[in-house]
């Protein structure tokens, strides 16, 4: 089942090539071969066994594959929330992209395999093989199909800042295989490494990673390359690109390199605390809301990375339920800002004043993901900011009272936001429009529907990372 969740969509790219010109016959295509990748991933949830201390459905060599595949209870999270997320991006599109479709669509199920290869591969270079060229759809999604002028300049910079942070990773994984002879993950996990190797096989990783979450003073391209791009690259870029890094966190610093990791958690926590102080002020001060969006999302995975580096039970479930929680909330926001400019042509603030009067379903989508944004309770990001700091408060108490001003300071621009937006007299600026389409409510309900699910019932989504989680930390 899992080469099956790699395969399908190369097979919707062929069929994409073959079926014509019609560009409405390719996005149904499109959209089925993404829905049934989702069916397939749901059933591997359906018949995971979450009792089982290790990698479930392993496959070995085949034809399509080279190394191994398995799933455990951190990595099947991400697989849904991938397959979850590209339709999404195929819906949201569905009457923007005019030119070029079906290259667009082929470059969204060719990201989908990556994507999924990356959380599903037991081989740290293919992992890596993996990692990297998800930057390659990327790069033709915002430079060709990107919102603006200075979409080619942004898609170099995204390729070029991410390229070149990943090179580290590369350098340590050769170290690695010159050291024991193989890069098989499972071997890694159980070699004895030195600590002195470690931390700086360690460094090596953690600067790749830091660069893909991102982390300040690396996390320059991002709200670049979100203001650039087209609204699906956006939601793809915040459902699951940003959330590599977390996995990687997860999976490999903490999980080859323990003794490194819980060394340099001081050093960790204090970077999150900058990037999580500092993006909020930022935000503060943005215009645009679609950069708004981008830097609020600097904060949240902050918070995330605190959450993984806390070595506690609570932190690392915390962060994988923010995690999968992020990546339903923060794309809502994009596609909610998406509605506005297709209607006005414009995402400056300043140009908007109640449009709750005129658009009243639309200002209630805005008002609830706005509360999931601030962590309300019975929202997703609730439990995994909850969960998050308390587990960094048993590790850093003062760090994580520093950096729970995220709190404070999420509510201060989100609230800001939606009230200026929706609230007052109508804009003179901004003509009366219709409400949202049926297809727009159909994507933020599908959005709204999981998000309220990690709120209202999270064991069902800890039950199942509990063990997983529990051997990666003991």
């Amino acid at each position: 089942m899992l080469t099956g969740l790699l395969i399908i969509p190369i097979i919707g790219v062929i069929a994409i090539f073959l079926v014509g010109e019609n560009a409405s016959h390719q996005k149904q295509v499109a959209l089925i071969t993404s829905l049934i990748n989702f069916v397939l991933s749901l059933v591997l949830w359906a018949n995971f066994d979450s009792n089982y201390n290790g990698f479930q459905f392993v496959t070995g060599f085949s034809p399509f594959v080279w190394g191994r595949l398995g799933l455990d209870g951190i990595s099947i999270f991400f697989v849904l929330l991938t397959t979850f997320t590209i339709p999404i991006c195929i819906l949201s599109s569905w009457g923007s992209i005019k030119v070029g479709i079906k290259y667009f669509l082929m470059n969204f199920l060719i990201l989908e395999t990556l994507l999924i290869a990356v959380f599903v591969v037991l081989d740290l270079l293919l992992f890596y093989i993996c990692f990297e060229s998800t930057l390659i759809p990327m790069f033709l999604i915002i430079g060709q199909w990107g919102a603006r002028e200075r979409k080619i300049h942004a898609a170099y910079f995204f390729f070029l800042i991410t390229l070149l942070g990943s090179l580290f990773m590369l350098l340590g994984i050769l170290v690695m295989y010159f050291h024991i002879g193989t890069t098989d993950y499972q071997v890694f996990t159980t070699m004895d490494i030195s600590s002195s190797r470690q931390r700086i096989l360690w460094l090596a990783f953690f600067l790749s990673f830091a660069v893909k979450t991102p982390l300040v003073p690396v996390h320059i391209w991002l709200p670049y390359a979100h203001t650039e791009s087209p609204l699906a690259g956006s939601i793809v870029l915040a459902g699951v690109l940003l959330k590599l890094a977390g996995y990687g966190f997860l999976r490999v610093l903490v999980g080859v390199f323990p003794e490194a990791s819980n060394y340099f958690t001081p050093l960790v926590f204090a970077i999150c605390t900058i990037s999580i102080i500092y993006a909020s002020f930022t935000t503060l001060r943005q215009i645009d809301m679609k950069t708004i969006i981008a830097y609020s999302s600097l904060s949240h995975m902050g918070v995330i990375t605190m959450g993984i580096f806390s070595n506690t039970l609570q932190g690392m479930e915390g962060a994988l339920i923010y995690c999968v929680a992020h990546g339903l909330v923060s794309p809502a926001l994009f596609i909610i800002t998406a509605v506005l400019y297709d209607k006005y042509h414009t995402r400056l603030i300043k140009y908007f004043r109640g449009v709750a009067i005129t658009m009243p379903v639309f200002s209630y989508f805005f008002f609830v993901f706005t509360l999931a944004s601030m962590a309300i309770p019975l929202t997703g990001n609730f439990v995994g900011e909850l969960l998050s700091l308390t587990g960094s408060f048993q590790r850093s108490p003062i760090l994580t009272c520093l950096g729970a001003l995220s709190i404070i300071l999420t509510a201060a621009y989100s609230i800001w936001l939606f009230n200026r937006v929706s609230f007052g007299a109508q804009s003179v600026y901004l003509r009366t429009a219709g409400d949202t389409s049926r297809r727009e409510f159909i994507i933020l309900f599908t959005l709204l529907v999981p998000m309220l699910m990690l709120g209202i019932a999270p064991n069902l989504f800890l039950d199942t990372m509990h063990v997983a989680v529990s051997n990666l930390l003991y």
